[in-house]
């Protein structure tokens, strides 16, 4: 399975309350391009998949099923890992990226990646699935 990697501006994105994460509209979008947790702050900074073989661009969503603390430990809560299915074919792609769609200001804000290790090119009627775990991700 390979690990969530934060990026840098999530953590200032949620101080100055860009970021709702119990309501806002959570996405999983394909890249193959290297994320920079540096200097990529919003989803216009990668460079997505385009449309096609049964990927759409803006990603798919993440439905989020719980969002709580306790004893100041937050955590954001899903029960169906995010699927992508190929009906031509798509790709290649190595990092699943989320970001929050919700927001206008920032546009589309970077939450955190998944890197896969290598290129990964889906054929037609192939699947591939973001296994997001039980809990997505938390902040302690």
């Amino acid at each position: 399975m390979a690990t969530c990697v934060k990026y840098n501006c999530f953590v200032e994105h949620l101080a100055e309350k860009v970021h709702n994460l119990g309501s806002d509209s959570l996405k999983i979008l394909l890249t193959n391009a290297a994320p920079n947790v540096a200097t990529h702050t919003v989803r216009a900074d990668i460079t997505e998949l385009s449309t096609g073989g049964g990927y759409t661009s803006g990603g798919a969503a993440v439905t989020v099923t719980a969002s709580s603390q306790t004893g100041g430990t937050y955590s954001l809560a899903q029960t169906a890992d995010v699927t992508f299915t190929a009906t031509t074919g798509f790709g290649p792609f190595r990092y699943a990226v989320m970001c929050n769609d919700t927001p206008t200001s920032p546009a589309d804000p970077l939450i955190c990646y998944w890197d896969y290790g290598s290129s990964i090119t889906l054929a037609a009627g192939e699947t591939f699935t973001v296994d997001l775990g039980s809990t997505i991700l938390t902040i302690a």
